[in-house]
């Protein structure tokens, strides 16, 4: 990259950055509720997770890298710089935010997933979902663009049978995928529209969730949608269905 070029790229950041930046007190606001949602999440978590020991060491394992090196300061390092050339996204589109097991959970069983099922989470982090889906007795793959996310828990994941990957979610391999997650509250329409033609390699019949907006094209049946607790707070997940030839599925009001 170009000196001129890095330059506007970093700018371009800070402005993507900056659409973030709150007043003190309104920052103050969310910054409490954001420990709240996070004590109860941990704790709804560790519930889950005892009914299902084999998934309780994976679990603690996620929980001590975030504490090491927490996920959510973003970086601009030459990785980070690296990876969002290769895949065109642009920096705000790696904001991090996780998924409480009881909302994976309330999600993955309204889309029918279970024994037999394969999960592919596109986005995945940590891999926080990727337990969920386990718990269940489904298949479980993640694909993570920041490779560091990757190496720092994929060890914890293996003996649950987990797979976590470093890749782009636009060129993931989705073949035996009977359910796809993902969650693309702040990727841009260009990103979407990337992920939409991934999904369409899929087979027929496989279901899509996706986080804060629906899949707006055609041949993706809207199945329903559900208004669930997150990191950050309350937002749609939307359930999907693959039909090849279905016309364009207009979101609930």
């Amino acid at each position: 990259m170009t000196p001129s070029l890095d330059s506007e790229a970093r700018k371009r950041d800070q402005e993507d950055l900056d659409g973030f930046e709150l007043p003190f007190f309104q920052k103050l606001v969310v910054l409490l509720w954001a420990l709240l949602v996070g004590i109860l999440a941990r704790l709804t978590d560790l519930v889950l997770v005892l009914g299902r020991p084999r998934l309780l060491r994976p679990y603690l394992g996620i929980w001590l890298a975030e504490r090491l090196r927490s996920p959510y300061r973003a970086r601009r390092t030459f990785e980070v710089v690296r990876a969002l050339q290769s895949t065109g996204q642009r920096f705000r589109e790696l904001i991090y935010g996780e998924t409480p097991l009881m909302t994976a959970l309330w999600a993955f069983r309204r889309a029918g997933l279970g024994p037999g099922s394969r999960l592919v989470d596109l986005g995945a982090g940590r891999g926080r979902v990727l337990i969920a889906a386990r718990w269940l007795g489904a298949e479980a793959v993640g694909v993570e663009l920041i490779a560091s996310h990757v190496e720092s828990v994929a060890k914890w994941l293996v003996p649950a049978g987990i797979t976590l990957e470093q890749g782009d979610a636009a060129r993931a391999d989705l073949s035996g995928a009977t359910h796809v997650f993902t969650n693309w509250l702040a990727l841009t329409p260009e990103t979407k529209a990337k992920l939409v033609e991934r999904f369409r390699t899929c087979a027929p019949g496989t279901r899509f969730l996706t986080v804060a907006h629906p899949i707006e094209a055609e041949d993706f049946v809207l199945r329903s949608r559900h208004r669930l607790l997150f990191t950050w707070g309350f937002e749609f997940v939307w359930i999907h269905e693959y039909r090849p030839g279905a016309l364009l599925a207009k979101p609930e009001q």
